[in-house]
């Protein structure tokens, strides 16, 4: 959620009324699952200034300090606030994030319970993503990377890999979002962060995804021929099997290369192989999280776009047809494939 979504939340809303400053800096870190020297970045204050209002022992007098947590903050306007500033987001990785994770796996005691949240936010992150886009989730997203890789140097053994995975999740997000902005760069440092974090933390199915995601960026860009290759290697990640949804994306990416490069049945046996490999994974709650999405209306559209990518235009056209009206509740993505079968039918 971006800074102005936080204040749909009720509990939010009501300490700011009252002017509720210990309530309302807990309230709104937890929403936003930052710490307090985050908190006092948005709104000006030092870490101690922010700890010491949190905790009660100072009281906010000065309008200075209110306009400097309403801009912050985005308090909307219903409230008193002002309309947002539109901060232009930081999308490279910093080096000292890099250097916090190269300094992981020390032995510590770490909160998993924080880990644990934040996960579960970023999950909610994910589904607003499908509908809205992501930048204006992206400062807090990357400050709730910014929190896990924190605990990480604290963490070690199972927890340690845990929190790597996670870390990896943030990563691919950020990429994902910064191409979707046209930022390349960025998106390829983000996803190669995400690929390392994977395999240090033995996370076989992420550093599958992100070499799937990795082969995507470079069938959009032109390059079938790298996209292929990377795509095969996403299909043998490591040492560990994957589970069927991460294999199943991986095949598909592989379909969609193959049939760039002009070998259309080999991306159609792959297609349908995918197919069958989405139709065995487990129900949503047992599949990896960055893998929510892939039902069988959404393995079905990938059949269809495998068909539309091969020019089977009659077969893409009735594979996207069957599956639209599951996307009613996704906008963006119904609009898309809408243009995709009314392009197929116009070439049937």
């Amino acid at each position: 959620m971006s800074g102005r979504e936080l204040w749909a939340d009720g509990r939010l809303r009501a300490a700011w009324a009252a002017r509720d400053w210990p309530t309302l800096i807990r309230r709104y870190r937890a929403l936003a699952g930052i710490s307090q020297q985050r908190f006092g970045e948005l709104v000006g204050m030092t870490q101690g200034y922010v700890s010491r209002l949190e905790r009660g022992r100072l009281r906010v007098v000065s309008e200075d300090v209110v306009a400097r947590v309403v801009r912050g903050l985005e308090v909307p306007i219903e409230l008193g606030g002002v309309r947002s500033q539109g901060r232009e987001p930081e999308w490279s990785p910093s080096a000292e994030l890099r250097d916090r994770i190269a300094h992981a796996h020390h032995t510590g005691r770490t909160d998993l319970r924080t880990a644990d949240w934040i996960g579960l936010v970023l999950a909610k992150h994910r589904r607003a993503e499908d509908a809205i886009g992501g930048r204006d989730l992206w400062p807090i997203v990357r400050s709730q990377l910014g929190s896990v890789t924190e605990l990480i140097p604290h963490a070690a053994g199972a927890a340690a890999d845990r929190l790597m995975l996670l870390a990896a999740e943030h990563a691919h997000w950020l990429s994902w979002v910064a191409w979707q902005e046209q930022r390349r760069g960025p998106a390829l440092a983000w996803i190669d962060l995400a690929h390392g974090w994977a395999v240090d933390g033995g996370h076989a199915d992420m550093a599958s995804w992100a070499q799937r995601v990795r082969a995507y960026y470079s069938l959009t860009h032109g390059d079938p021929v790298r996209a292929l290759r990377t795509a095969e290697a996403a299909r043998y990640a490591g040492p560990r099997a994957l589970s069927p949804a991460a294999e199943a994306v991986a095949v598909h990416q592989e379909a969609m290369a193959a049939a760039q490069l002009g070998e259309r049945d080999r991306a159609v046996r792959l297609a349908e192989e995918a197919h069958t490999l989405a139709l065995r994974a487990p129900g949503e709650e047992e599949r990896p999280g960055w893998l929510y999405w892939l039902d069988a209306t959404r393995s079905q559209l990938q059949v269809a776009d495998a068909a539309y990518a091969c020019q089977r235009w009659q077969d893409a056209a009735d594979g996207f047809r069957q599956a639209l009206p599951a996307l009613a509740g996704y906008p963006r993505d119904h609009a898309y494939y809408r243009a995709r079968l009314e392009d197929a039918e116009r070439r049937a």
